[in-house]
């Protein structure tokens, strides 16, 4: 968040475009889900984001990790990476492509709850109007399922937890660029998955199926991760979840233009919910003096935003790039968004 208080139009650029790539994971994975156990599945999924991401990511050589940034890896590659994916495949058993993405808007309301109460990713009034619009989406799409969509909507409620405990420890790595967090999260998950599914369901799926898995995880998964821990560690978690809620209707549309689902009453009467969840939460943003504490760390920046003033030869202020930098500590107040400089506490809490 700049000095001026100017919301990163790249970061919500690349919140969108996460959004629309996993949008269309449900439709696309539903005939696969149906063919492939979901260890397996999970496992190539995965795989197939690390080999999306692994020509860009080689090109970018980190600091190792410290104890405290390898904590948030490891704790969003099993929650986010291992975990996660597999209730959502196994949800796909139990009801349609169409249900199951207008179900993945549980996520944002989780995201924004997780960031309230654990990771000092506040709310305010805006934002938890956002966010009782976001659960009430969310229960209008489960309603009617029947036994089938209420264990459907327990899966993907649990799978959107996982997420979001990995949405906010991604948006906190600092040491480590997008692809290349994206490039661990895929070969640990997905190689902890294949294993997994190698003991307990050793049934191969077809050379083609497993082609097709690795395409749409790279797409999906791999492009989708990166562009959304990019917009997180520039918005927040909470802000960039609200923009990547848009994810549902993006699968809505893919799910009825492939695979011929229809949506019901409930779905048409969740869609403006969920948009204006989207609008109240991404404009919930609060100003008030603050201190920066001293920090070293990578990520990308660009230098307006007010908190990076180090100086490059032939580098505008308005070029983004990635590099170890470190931060003075500084005190100052300005309108912002809880990225990666402003984690600090409130008094209300």
């Amino acid at each position: 968040m700049s000095g001026a208080g100017r919301t990163p139009r790249g970061a919500v650029a690349a919140a969108l475009g996460a959004a629309l790539l996993f949008g269309a994971a449900a439709p696309l994975l539903k005939p696969l889900a149906d063919r492939i156990a979901p260890l397996v599945l999970a496992g190539l999924l995965y795989l197939g984001a690390a080999l999306a991401v692994a020509p860009v990511a080689w090109r970018s050589l980190p600091p190792p990790l410290d104890r405290r940034n390898a904590g948030r890896l490891a704790g969003a590659v099993v929650a986010g990476g291992i975990a996660a994916p597999v209730l959502m495949l196994l949800a796909l058993r139990f009801a349609s492509a169409a249900s199951v993405a207008l179900l993945l808007g549980f996520e944002v309301a989780a995201t924004a709850l997780l960031g309230a109460l654990v990771f000092r990713d506040p709310l305010g009034r805006s934002g938890w109007v956002g966010v009782a619009a976001a659960l009430a989406a969310a229960v209008l799409l489960a309603w009617g399922g029947g036994v089938p969509g209420a264990v459907a909507a327990l899966l993907v409620t649990a799978a959107c937890i996982g997420w979001a405990l990995d949405n906010h420890l991604t948006a906190l790595i600092d040491t480590l660029p997008p692809v290349l967090t994206t490039l661990a999260k895929g070969l640990v998950a997905g190689t902890t998955n294949l294993l997994l599914a190698a003991a307990l369901t050793p049934v191969l799926p077809s050379a083609a199926d497993a082609v097709a898995a690795l395409l749409i995880g790279g797409a999906c998964y791999g492009i989708s991760i990166a562009l959304y821990v990019h917009a997180a560690q520039r918005l927040g978690a909470v802000r960039a979840q609200a923009l990547f809620a848009t994810a549902p209707f993006w699968g809505v549309a893919l799910a009825a233009a492939i695979l011929g689902d229809r949506l019901s009453p409930g779905a048409l009467a969740a869609m403006p919910l969920a948009a204006a969840a989207a609008v109240l939460i991404l404009r919930d943003q609060h100003a008030h003096a603050h201190r920066h504490e001293a920090v070293a760390h990578a990520h990308r920046h660009r230098h307006d935003d007010g908190h990076h003033d180090h100086e490059h030869s032939g580098l505008a202020a308005t070029d983004e790039h990635d590099h170890p930098h470190t931060h003075a500590a500084v005190e100052h107040s300005h309108r912002h968004l809880p990225d990666l400089h402003h984690r600090h506490r409130h008094r209300h809490e």
